[in-house]
């Protein structure tokens, strides 16, 4: 489970991508809605599988 959250956290660098686009704007702004999405996805998947393991860890 924790190779699974490094993994996502590895994809969260997504977050450097919605701030290359602010840099660019107004000419690439079409493409923020898009990216935002993705990285809102990626981060709400990297919080499931932080509490998944917190919640194993307990059980430790």
């Amino acid at each position: 489970m924790s190779t699974k959250a490094r993994k996502l956290q590895l994809r969260a660098a997504i977050k450097m991508k919605l701030h290359d686009l602010a840099e660019d704007l107004p000419g690439k702004s079409t493409e923020i809605e898009e990216v935002a999405e993705q990285a809102s996805a990626v981060f709400a998947e990297l919080d499931r599988a932080r509490r998944e393991l917190a919640a194993m860890k307990k059980l430790l």
